[in-house]
């Protein structure tokens, strides 16, 4: 039984670290990934992800727009290598119903409106252009500024799945996942959802993407927070209107600040944009 775990957990590992290997910053197309889940009390969802994270399983869960809660984790070159790890995982009784979820499809495409949204067949939905990854570079000495984004970019689509996890309490990443993972776990999910990878850690997402300007911020940038660029200890996910989405700690609500807030203010160190 702990050979097998051990067994699946290396697959699991080896998967995602050669998951579309080629970029070297750690920012990568998002494979397929193993679901499941229809939690109605996002306690139990806490729970079940818990129980996976103890496993060394990076998971974690999120509302749909019916209500109830999935939970999600993996990064496949292939539906049959998912389907493989998931089968695996039922015979030891980790998981049991579970869905593979297609590789570069997002999650939320519509703001939520008031009230919980009928659950639509077609909920994940394949974004209208192929999605591309940055990679690093330096930033011009006046960054250009770009026009508003529509409501079918990545970024808008990132901010507005962002929007979606307000109120519900933060328990993913920290110590069980990976050391300082702590609120990146949550910018980490949305980007997920988003068919992208980052990096686990504030730190390391600092470290990819471009840079932008506070004045040039747009829907779905990271915005970072710390005492400087070499001691970074916050992100969050900007929404628009000098506003951003975080997670706070582990255990409370994720929430929405302003970034011109005193304390947010005083500790902004920079962004950086991944679409």
């Amino acid at each position: 039984m702990i050979f097998r775990t051990q067994l699946i957990l290396l697959f699991l590992g080896i998967y995602t670290l050669t998951a579309h290997a080629a970029n070297t910053h750690g920012v990568t197309r998002l494979g397929y990934a193993i679901q499941m889940g229809a939690f109605a009390d996002v306690k139990n969802a806490e729970r079940f992800t818990t129980r996976l994270q103890a496993k060394g399983i990076e998971a974690f869960y999120f509302r749909k727009d019916n209500g109830l809660y999935a939970v999600r984790f993996g990064d496949f070159s292939t539906k049959k290598k998912a389907q493989y790890t998931a089968k695996k995982l039922v015979a030891e009784r980790l998981i049991n119903n579970y869905f593979i979820a297609p590789p570069h499809d997002i999650v939320f495409t519509q703001p939520k409106a008031p009230g919980w949204q009928k659950l639509q067949p077609d909920e994940i939905r394949s974004p209208s252009h192929p999605l591309q990854p940055v990679v690093p570079k330096e930033m011009a000495e006046k960054p250009i500024t770009k026009q508003p984004r529509n409501t079918t970019d990545m970024g808008t689509i990132a901010a507005r799945t962002a929007e979606r996890f307000v109120g519900i309490p933060y328990r993913w990443g920290g110590n069980n996942v990976v050391d300082g993972m702590d609120c990146s776990g949550f910018v980490r999910a949305v980007y997920n959802l988003c068919g992208l990878s980052i990096p686990r850690t504030s730190r390391d997402q600092f470290k990819s993407g471009d840079s932008v300007a506070k004045d040039d911020l747009q829907d779905g940038d990271l915005v970072f927070f710390g005492s400087s660029v070499d001691n970074i200890n916050h992100v969050g996910i900007y929404v628009g209107g000098g506003k951003f989405v975080h997670a706070p700690r582990q255990g409370e609500e994720i929430r929405v600040a302003a970034i011109n807030e005193s304390y947010f203010e005083k500790r902004f160190v920079g962004a950086r944009r991944y679409f």
